[in-house]
C-alpha cells in the first residue's frame, strides 16, 4: 500500500516498514532560477510540489539581536555588498548568486560586548515569528498530506553570526563559560518562540535544526567540548521537542561523525546532510550507528555536475540498497543543487534513486 508523505516520514524517523525510502532535496536559489527561465518550472512553483517530496521544512524566526536595526551598507561592487547587520557583524555576501558570508569584522569578541549588545535584546518578541509563512506552509503540507517541519538554528548556528567562528571557538577554549552563556541563551529563546508560535497556529510533524559544527576531515570542536559546552543546548531544545511527539532531524555540513555519539545523547533523530567531500561516509555511519539513526542525505552531489547518468547509476547503486536496508533514510543530495544541474537530469536522480529504494 502506497504511504503518504506524513505516513513515511514517520515512519523512517522510527525505523518501521515503509513502501519506499522518503526524498527531499535542497537547491541553491540561482538553480530555481535557472529551471523557471528554461520553462521547467512554472513563475512561483514550489519545488516540493514540482518533486512530489515527502516533507518540507519552513523558516519561521529572525534570531538577529537588534529588531529595529536597519542593515548599513558599507561598500558595494558590482559583484559584492558589505553590510553592517543588527548583530554588529560586518559581513560581505555574494550579490549575483548564492554563497557563505565572508566575515570581515564582529562587535562582538568577547563576554563583555556580549552582555553589554546582545543578550539583553534576546527576547521572544512576537516579531521575530513569521506567523504568516508558517500558517501557509503548515495548512499546504497538510493539504499535500507532507510531512511538516518547523526549521531553524540553534545554538551553534545562532552564536557565531553574533562573534564569528573565531571569538566563538576561542572562547569555548579561554572563556567556556562566555560560550556556555550563549549556548543557554539561545537554547531557551528557541523554546520560548516555539512555546508562542506552536500555541497559536498549532504544532508541526518534525523539529529541524540546522548546525554547521564540520569543516572538510574535521568538526569544529572535539566532541569533549561538544559534550561540555554545546550539548547542553542541543538537549534542552531536543528534548522540549520530543515531549511533543516531535523527532528532530539535525542538517550539519562538514564532518562531524565524531560529533554523532553525543547528538545522539542529545536526542537526534536523523542525521542530514552527510557531506561527502568533507569526510563523511554514509554507509560507515549506516553500520555503525543505523539502528538508532535516520539519515538524509550522503549520496555525493558532484556525480550530478556532469549530468552523466552513468555516475549517478554507480553513486545510487553503491549506497541506496544498503542504506534502505532498516527502513530509516530518506533521499537527498549531499549539498544543495546547483544551476549547473539539468533538469531533466536531476529528475534521474530521484526516479533511479526511489526505485532502487522500493520495498
Amino acid at each position: 500500500m502506497e504511504l503518504t508523505g506524513i505516513e513515511r516520514i514517520q515512519r523512517i524517523l522510527r525505523h518501521q516498514p515503509v513502501d519506499r525510502i522518503g526524498v527531499y532535496e535542497h537547491f541553491w536559489s540561482d538553480t530555481q532560477r535557472a529551471w523557471t527561465e528554461q520553462g521547467f518550472l512554472k513563475p512561483g512553483e514550489l519545488l516540493e510540489d514540482h518533486f512530489h517530496y515527502d516533507l518540507v521544512d519552513i523558516w519561521a524566526f529572525n534570531y538577529v539581536a537588534d529588531l529595529d536595526f536597519v542593515p548599513q551598507v558599507v561598500e558595494e561592487t558590482e559583484e559584492t555588498i558589505l553590510q553592517r547587520d543588527g548583530n554588529g557583524a560586518l559581513l560581505r555576501r555574494h550579490k549575483q548568486h548564492d554563497a557563505t558570508p565572508e566575515h570581515v569584522d564582529f562587535l562582538v569578541k568577547d563576554r563583555k560586548a556580549w552582555e553589554e549588545h546582545i543578550k539583553p535584546r534576546l527576547t521572544p518578541d512576537r516579531r521575530r515569528i513569521n506567523f504568516e509563512e508558517y500558517r501557509r506552509q503548515k495548512q499546504h503540507s497538510a493539504e499535500q498530506q507532507r510531512f511538516f517541519c518547523w526549521a531553524g538554528v540553534n545554538v551553534f548556528e545562532q552564536i557565531h553570526p553574533v562573534c564569528g567562528h573565531e571569538h566563538m571557538l576561542m572562547g569555548m577554549a579561554e572563556d567556556p563559560d562566555w560560550v556556555r552563556d550563549m549556548v543557554d541563551t539561545y537554547s531557551r529563546l528557541n523554546i520560548e518562540l516555539q512555546e508562542i508560535l506552536f500555541a497559536e497556529e498549532g504544532v508541526p510533524d518534525g523539529i529541524w535544526y540546522y548546525e554547521d559544527m564540520g569543516f572538510k576531515q574535521h568538526p569544529f570542536m572535539s566532541p569533549r567540548m561538544y559534550r561540555e559546552i554545546i550539548q547542553p543546548g542541543h538537549a534542552r531544545t531536543f528534548e522540549w521537542a520530543h515531549a511533543r511527539g516531535l523527532p528532530v532531524i539535525v542538517h550539519s555540513c562538514g564532518y562531524v561523525e565524531p560529533l554523532v555519539p553525543g547528538l545522539l545523547e542529545a536526542g537526534m533523530d536523523c542525521l542530514q546532510v552527510i557531506e561527502v567531500k568533507a569526510g563523511m561516509d554514509l554507509l560507515r555511519l549506516y553500520q555503525n550507528y543505523g539502528d538508532r539513526l535516520s539519515f538524509m542525505g550522503g549520496i555525493d552531489v558532484r556525480c550530478l555536475y556532469n549530468n552523466d547518468k552513468a555516475e549517478i547509476d554507480r553513486e545510487l547503486e553503491a549506497k541506496i540498497p544498503v542504506v534502505k536496508g532498516k527502513f530509516g533514510y530518506v533521499l537527498h543530495s549531499d549539498h544543495s543543487i546547483p544551476y549547473n544541474v539539468h533538469h531533466d537530469i536531476y529528475q534521474y536522480f530521484i526516479d533511479k534513486g526511489l526505485a532502487l529504494g522500493e520495498y
